[in-house]
């Protein structure tokens, strides 16, 4: 965009806006924070399928209560796999990305419990984005699968709970080489 200042390197595939520079979107990413389509209705729970092999967005059940709200998802049952670890991200400054890898083997489920954190999911062929606003919200990302999160708000605390231990030989850092392993994936 003219005008626009970058003083770093940007992304693969994103867009950036402003001075300074502030990513805004991904190419060929559908922007789906206007259609209810990709968040399930309120009163819904359950699990809806993605564009992206194998990522699901999942509602859990919401329990409001005068002494303050519940929400709940149990591993097994509700989340497809019993976590080795978590993490927790936050005090993001608004203009930063994370994530901007794939795991060979780690499976990953996120929940944004505070804020809003929109997350971008690449399989090498789909790509889709998702917004996590509310804690019944989760998002499954299963191995091999590019992800990117950012536009997080000011309050934004993202949990994430992961299948494997810490393993930095499991990290796919590198966008080109995922988009090769992707393919050479999708031939076998």
């Amino acid at each position: 965009m003219p005008g626009t200042v970058v003083g770093r390197s940007v992304p693969p595939l994103a867009i950036v806006e402003g001075n300074p520079a502030r990513i805004t979107g991904y190419v060929g990413t559908p922007d789906n924070r206007e259609q209810e389509g990709i968040r399930l209705q309120a009163a819904q729970t359950g699990i809806r399928q993605s564009r992206v092999n194998g990522v699901t967005l999942h509602r859990f059940r919401m329990v409001p209560d005068l002494r303050g709200s519940l929400t709940v998802g149990e591993f097994a049952r509700e989340i497809p796999f019993v976590p080795k670890r978590y993490f927790l991200v936050f005090d993001v400054p608004t203009a930063e990305t994370r994530g901007e890898h794939a795991h060979h083997r780690c499976e990953q489920f996120l929940v944004a419990v505070r804020g809003s954190v929109s997350i971008v999911a690449d399989d090498g062929d789909m790509r889709e984005e998702f917004i996590l606003d509310r804690p019944q919200l989760g998002l499954y990302l299963p191995p091999m699968t590019w992800a990117i999160q950012y536009r997080y708000t000011a309050d934004a605390i993202l949990l994430v709970f992961a299948s494997e231990y810490y393993d930095p030989a499991d990290y796919v850092r590198d966008y080109g080489e995922f988009l090769a392993l992707a393919k050479r994936r999708q031939a076998q």
